[in-house]
């Protein structure tokens, strides 16, 4: 039996890989975005097996909309992958611009939570699978991570959350928390510096997207008995450092 799959920001980086990856394996992909032309670009790829819903994961009103007229099979949900989300900015608390606090929780906490709960009837329905994009500033703490951190911890307890409720259901839940990942993500946060970009990144042997996608498809293959609760990954390259140190002069 075919499934269906939908995926939040599938316009680039990790979603759109997600969506690829699924294609290839004969799943429906519903992939969303705000960007229409690059979801019309992804259809023009997959062809047929890719349907674009177009609208801001923070905006309820659109999401209704937009998932109101998905018709069968693709309004029929097997595989929740909420991945939209983003960091926005570097510097510490007491320099971060609230704004962007702000638009952090609600892009990657307060959407997140109500799409899930709009889906949940039909996973459950279907005895689907839910797989949230978490980071490893989940678990670790770094400088200039504060709001970041804090909405991707979330994203981990609220994993956690549904998989006590979601007992005896069927339903499946994941939390995939990636480390250092080779994304637009990045240019987004630095507000477009391709300097910082390239710095970043330069002989890190990063993760790809597509090394995401491959996860979450693995994670969605298991037999339907087995749930991964969570699973964090980085490249080798990357590891912990010791903790800091402020000496007074």
């Amino acid at each position: 039996m075919t499934a269906t799959i939908l995926i939040t920001g599938a316009s680039s980086g990790f979603g759109a890989a997600t969506a690829r990856r699924f294609a290839k394996s004969g799943w429906r992909v519903v992939g969303t975005g705000r960007r229409a032309e690059r979801l019309e670009a992804l259809r023009g790829e997959i062809g047929d097996a890719f349907v674009p819903a177009v609208f801001d994961v923070t905006d309820e009103a659109a999401m209704e909309d937009a998932l109101g007229r998905l018709q069968p099979p693709f309004s029929q949900i097997d595989l929740l992958v909420n991945n939209a989300g983003l960091a926005l900015g570097t510097a510490p608390a007491q320099e971060s611009d609230v704004a962007d606090w702000k638009t952090m929780i609600a892009t990657n906490v307060t959407a997140l939570t109500v799409l899930t709960h709009r889906l949940l009837p039909g996973l459950i329905e279907r005895r689907g699978a839910i797989v949230n994009l978490a980071s490893i500033a989940s678990n670790w703490p770094y400088p200039g991570g504060n709001v970041y951190g804090g909405t991707k911890a979330f994203v981990q307890q609220f994993t956690r959350g549904l998989r006590a409720d979601l007992h005896g259901t069927g339903v499946r839940v994941t939390s995939i928390e990636p480390g250092l990942c080779e994304s637009e993500f990045t240019m987004v946060r630095t507000g477009g510096n391709q300097q910082a970009y390239d710095v970043l990144y330069e002989g890190a042997n990063a993760l790809q997207p597509e090394d995401i996608a491959e996860t979450i498809h693995w994670v969605a293959s298991q037999p339907p008995h087995v749930n991964i609760n969570q699973l964090e990954l980085m490249p080798v390259s990357q590891s912990w450092g010791p903790l800091r140190v402020h000496r007074e002069p």
